[in-house]
C-alpha cells in the first residue's frame, strides 16, 4: 500500500469576508510563501469565498472555504462542506452541531477552552459549551492565537509573542489534553489545530501597512497535516472533499512546523476503531522525544525515530512528539488517537 499524500494545511483562518485584513489570493500567496499546502478558510457566518469562486487552487496552495458558525460571544463552531451559511438565531451549541451535521458538513468546536485573560480583562473568553454534542466531529484541541493570548501576563509577554512567537509558544495548555482525553475515552473525537489568523492590522487603499503578525509568519507554526489516500488531482472540486474526508475519520495530526518540518509521520490506525491487541507503530522523520499516552496515562516513552508497543487493554492511544528548541522541550507532532475496543 502507497503512503498517503500528506498536506500541510492552515486552519481557521479570516479574509475581507469577515474581520481579517486580508483577501482569499493574498492569503493564498502568504500559505505559498510559508510552505503551507492548504488553508482552511472560516469566515464568520459567511461563504461569500466559495461564491465568488474563490475555493480553488492558487498555485501550490489548496483554499478550501468553511465558515465559523459564529453566535454572540460564544459557541464558535468551524464548519465544512456546507453549501449554505447556518442561521444560528437561537441555537444552542448541539442544536448548531446537529445543524452541521443534518446538512452534510463537519464541524469543530472553535477554540472550546477558551477562558479568557486573567490579566487583560477585556479580553473575555469564548468558549463551546457543549463538547459532548452529538453532531460533533471533533475540537480545535490548540488554538495558537487564542491558547496563547489568553496566557500572556503583560505588554512585554505580549510583545514578545509578536516579535517571536516560535520562542514564545512551547505547548499546549494542559487542560486542553487532558479534557480531549476524557472526550476520546467515551468515543472518537478528532483534534484539529488553528490559527485562528485575521493579520490584525489597518487596510488602507489595498495593503495592510501596519500589521501585528502577517499572515505569512503566523501560517509557518501551528498546521493541522490531513492524509489523503490519493494525490490531489488539481481540481479543488474533488480535492476539498478529499480534505474534509480525511478530517472526518481522524486521518490528522497537528504538528509545530516551525520546530522541525513534520511531513514524514505516521501513526498506524490513527482515527480507527481496532480490535485488542493492536500493534501500535509511530514513525518520525527525525529523533524525537516519543510519548505514547493511553487516556492521558503515559504508557511509554522513548528517544528515537520510532515507537512500537502492543496495546492489549481498550484506550484511545496517541502520540505526541517533543523537541528541544531555545533552550525548552516544545510539542512537535500530537497524533489523533487509534481506538483501541
Amino acid at each position: 500500500m502507497s503512503a498517503p499524500v500528506d498536506l500541510a494545511c492552515v486552519v481557521h483562518c479570516h479574509s475581507t469576508y469577515s474581520d481579517g485584513t486580508g483577501t482569499v489570493p493574498e492569503i493564498a500567496a502568504a500559505a505559498a510563501r510559508a510552505g503551507a499546502d492548504a488553508v482552511l478558510l472560516t469566515d464568520h457566518d459567511t461563504l461569500a469565498a466559495r461564491r465568488w469562486g474563490e475555493e480553488r487552487w492558487y498555485g501550490p496552495v489548496l483554499m478550501c472555504v468553511g465558515v465559523e458558525v459564529s453566535p454572540r460571544d460564544r459557541n464558535h463552531y468551524l464548519a465544512f462542506g456546507l453549501a449554505d451559511e447556518i442561521d444560528h438565531t437561537g441555537m444552542t451549541p448541539a442544536q448548531v452541531a446537529a445543524a452541521v451535521a443534518d446538512a452534510g458538513g463537519i464541524g469543530f468546536a472553535a477554540h472550546p477552552f477558551s477562558r479568557g485573560s486573567e490579566r487583560f480583562r477585556r479580553a473575555r473568553g469564548m468558549p463551546f459549551g457543549d463538547l459532548e454534542a452529538p453532531g460533533m466531529t471533533g475540537l480545535e484541541l490548540w488554538s495558537w492565537v487564542t491558547d496563547t493570548a489568553e496566557r500572556i501576563g503583560s505588554i512585554r509577554d505580549g510583545l514578545r509573542f509578536i516579535a517571536a512567537p516560535e520562542r514564545f509558544v512551547d505547548l499546549p495548555p494542559a487542560r486542553n489534553l487532558a479534557a480531549w482525553d476524557a472526550l476520546c475515552a467515551e468515543r472518537p473525537v478528532v483534534a484539529l489545530g488553528g490559527i485562528d489568523a485575521h493579520q490584525i492590522g489597518v487596510r488602507v487603499g489595498g495593503r495592510v501597512p501596519l500589521r501585528l503578525i502577517g499572515y505569512h509568519r503566523s501560517f509557518r507554526h501551528l498546521r493541522t497535516h490531513v492524509l489523503l489516500e490519493r494525490p490531489v488531482s488539481g481540481d479543488a472540486a474533488r480535492d476539498v472533499p478529499a480534505v474534509y474526508a480525511a478530517m472526518r475519520a481522524g486521518h490528522c495530526y497537528l504538528a509545530v512546523d516551525s520546530v522541525a518540518p513534520a511531513r514524514g509521520f505516521r501513526f498506524a490506525g490513527m482515527g480507527e476503531v481496532v480490535s485488542a491487541p493492536f500493534a501500535v507503530s509511530a514513525h518520525v522523520p527525525r529523533p524525537a522525544l516519543l510519548r505514547l499516552l493511553c487516556g492521558g496515562r503515559l504508557v511509554r516513552e522513548t528517544f528515537g525515530v520510532g515507537l512500537d508497543y502492543v496495546a492489549s487493554e481498550p484506550g484511545a492511544y496517541r502520540v505526541e512528539a517533543l523537541l528541544p528548541a531555545y533552550g525548552r522541550q516544545r510539542m512537535w507532532i500530537i497524533s489523533n488517537p487509534v481506538y483501541v475496543r
